[in-house]
Formats: structure tokens, C-alpha cells, sequence
């Protein structure tokens, strides 16, 4: 359980670098690139900003997803690729279908897992409301 519990810490750290590294090069490449937007409409402007970070939070999530998939399977979890992502990914948002299980001696690392993607994908969704919130008031536009 040690082991796993190591492990799983470790994961973790890595995912919440994934994501603060992902929102650091969000924000350099905005404020870097950010001018052409200024040629836009407000409400155009603040609809592109919803989109790319919509895709910056679903390439995030899948790098971690991605991460948990590549380390199950090299621990012998799963026999192949798309089964690892399947779990990761159910897991991951805690949906839990129930059909494709971890084997005894992982399981814990499965809830570590669980925990893990709850936490990253209630912080990339703060993340990407407060940045609709900032964009929303510095080009003036209301809230639906």
C-alpha cells in the first residue's frame, strides 16, 4: 500500500505541474499573441477566449489522463493502451462505470486516481471561469 500511496502522490504532483505549467504558457502565449484580438468585436473576442480555453483545459486533462493511463499499463494494470485511457479517463471524472476494475494490489492508486481528477478538473473549471470573468469585464461585455 506504501507503494501505492508513493506512487500516487507522485502522479499527483506531476498532474498539478502539468496544469500550472499549462496555464503558465496559456497566459504568456495570450499576453504575447493577445493583440490580435483587439480587432475583434468584444463579444467575439471574449467567445474566443471561452474557446481556447475550453482546449487548453481538454488538453490538460488529457496529458494527466494520458500520464495514469501510460503508468497502469506499465505496472501490468491493463494489457493494453485504450483500456488504461478508458479507466484513467472514468475514473478521472469519477464516473465509475464499473465494467474495467484495477487488480487487488492497485486499487488504492485507483482512488488516488479518482481524487486526482476530481481536484484538476475542479481547478482548471476555477481557472477558466475566472478567466471568462476577467476577459468578460476588460472588454466591457455583460453576463448572459
Amino acid at each position: 500500500m506504501f507503494f501505492q500511496i508513493t506512487l500516487g502522490s507522485v502522479l499527483m504532483m506531476a498532474t498539478v505541474a502539468i496544469a500550472g505549467l499549462t496555464t503558465w504558457a496559456l497566459e504568456l502565449t495570450l499576453d504575447s499573441r493577445g493583440d490580435w484580438l483587439r480587432h475583434w468585436r468584444p463579444r467575439v473576442r471574449v467567445t474566443v477566449g471561452i474557446m481556447v480555453m475550453t482546449l487548453w483545459a481538454l488538453a490538460a486533462i488529457s496529458a494527466q489522463v494520458w500520464l495514469w493511463a501510460v503508468v497502469l499499463q506499465a505496472l501490468g494494470a491493463f494489457a493494453d493502451r485504450e483500456e488504461a485511457i478508458y479507466y484513467t479517463l472514468v475514473t478521472f471524472t469519477t464516473l465509475g462505470y464499473g465494467d474495467v476494475l484495477l487488480p487487488k494490489g492497485l486499487r488504492v492508486l485507483g482512488a488516488l486516481a479518482a481524487v486526482n481528477g476530481m481536484l484538476n478538473i475542479g481547478v482548471l473549471t476555477a481557472v477558466m471561469i475566472d478567466s471568462i470573468r476577467v476577459l468578460r469585464q476588460k472588454y466591457g461585455v455583460p453576463t448572459p
